[in-house]
């Protein structure tokens, strides 16, 4: 179906513009997120490739984190300033709730107020992060070759640099090329690295084995390769799922319909709270790592306290999950505002039927956006701790235990891209048909 749609929308000149225009960003994206910053040793930061922070950052910058390239901090913090906006937007700031009943005008400011928020985040996220790795890796093995203020600074305004570059490729995304701009940008990264991930199976499945356990390792990769294509499945039916709330019309103009429906996504929160339930998990033994280097390892309980707090074991795994399912609750009444919808239903003259207009209609769909919540927190939940468990049971590579929080990314941008495609050629056959009316009547 993909593949179809895909070589009838590659026939439109326009859809071709915008998707080489994304591949030569996505190029110079890749580019950039191989050139280290000046002043890192890249050598010694690999030693600290155990810590889930680490990883955290990888996955959303596409392993420029890893190099401590130019990219290293990817759209991290503009995630973090969108959602900070958006939080805002809700009756917390005047100006901000001013804006979003603005139309166009106030998506600008809000979209401008963004920009800054995610420059004062990239800045103290960048100074933070270096530092913080500095003091974990000790003074005999220097993350930062000179570590003075001068030095960290020039790091700082490089990353944060480099951060508002990401982020104003992603915006170009959106306006000349092709899907969303911040999630294709996450999703090139993720998908440069998976032959990493395929690489390591191997090392761990057929290097250094007995020949006798070939054929046990050949039968694990079918029987991994299997529950892939079974969750990717799964993962797909669930994220294209909708409740659709019927709705009618008062006030009719010519030609418009008497009813209609109302889409509300089962998963309404998408993958936002699984990136930042992620961050929130990985922050905190991350912290506890670095206090332990300051220690000398010698304080007892917060090895433990680090152990308990990391999503490598089953408590951290339960801490994590238990993250998700709160952030995606909260997280689908800042997408899915009750109190707009209603008014908006009320400025078109709609209504849904038994249900009072206004309060009531407002109660209504918190009631529903409650139990499509219920089930989106427990379906993203449940992909989010499969690998992680995997990995704790079977013993798989550390890159497989954030491969659910990739794979929910992956397809949530892979369905983002199909619906657009057809939308493309919708707007095509639309337009053919008004080109020639009369050959087409």
């Amino acid at each position: 179906m993909f593949f179809k749609t895909l070589k009838e929308a590659l026939k439109v000149k326009d859809v071709r513009a915008r998707i080489m225009f994304t591949i030569f960003i996505l190029f110079v994206f890749r580019l950039g997120a191989h050139i280290t910053v000046p002043g890192i040793n890249v050598t010694n930061l690999n030693n600290l490739s155990d810590l889930p922070f680490l990883n955290m950052m990888n996955l959303v910058s596409g392993n420029a984190m890893q190099n401590y390239s130019l990219f290293a901090m990817g759209v991290s913090p503009y995630i973090t300033a969108s959602i900070i906006v958006q939080l805002l937007q809700m009756d917390i700031l005047p100006v901000f709730v001013e804006w979003s009943k603005q139309g166009e005008v106030g998506r600008r400011k809000s979209n401008q107020a963004t920009r800054y928020i995610t420059l004062v985040l990239a800045m103290a996220q960048s100074i933070g992060i270096t530092a913080g790795f500095q003091a974990m890796a000790g003074t005999g093995a220097n993350i930062v070759k000179t570590p003075n203020l001068q030095t960290y600074l020039m790091i700082g305004v490089i990353l944060t640099t480099g951060s508002m570059i990401v982020t104003w490729m992603g915006e170009q995304i959106n306006e000349k090329g092709f899907g969303s701009g911040v999630s294709v940008i996450i999703f090139a990264g993720i998908v440069s690295g998976i032959p990493s991930a395929i690489q390591s199976v191997y090392v761990e499945k057929f290097e250094n084995v007995r020949p006798s356990q070939i054929p046990m390792s050949w039968l694990f990769v079918v029987g991994l390769i299997v529950a892939s294509v079974l969750i990717i499945y799964i993962t797909t039916y669930v994220q294209q799922a909708e409740r659709k709330v019927p709705i009618q019309y008062t006030k009719l103009t010519q030609g418009a319909p008497t009813s209609s429906y109302l889409p509300l996504r089962v998963n309404p929160a998408g993958v936002i709270p699984v990136i930042f339930a992620g961050s929130i998990t990985t922050a905190p033994a991350t912290i506890l790592s670095f206090i332990q280097k300051a220690n000398g390892n010698s304080i007892g309980w917060l090895n433990t306290l680090q152990a308990a707090l990391s999503y490598n074991t089953w408590t951290g795994m339960l801490f994590y999950a238990l993250l998700i399912v709160l952030f995606t609750f909260f997280y689908s009444f800042v997408q899915v505002n009750p109190e707009k919808m209603s008014e908006n239903l009320q400025k078109q003259g709609s209504y849904i039927p038994s249900v009072r207009p206004g309060k009531g209609t407002e109660k209504y769909i918190s009631r529903l956006l409650m139990r499509l919540a219920t089930v989106g927190a427990l379906f993203l939940g449940l992909i989010s701790i499969i690998p992680i468990a995997a990995q704790n049971i079977w013993g798989l590579p550390k890159i497989v235990a954030l491969g659910g929080t990739s794979l929910l990314i992956l397809i949530q941008v892979a369905i983002q891209a199909v619906k657009q495609l057809e939308g493309y050629l919708y707007k095509k056959n639309y337009t053919g048909f008004l080109d020639n009316p009369i050959e087409n009547a």
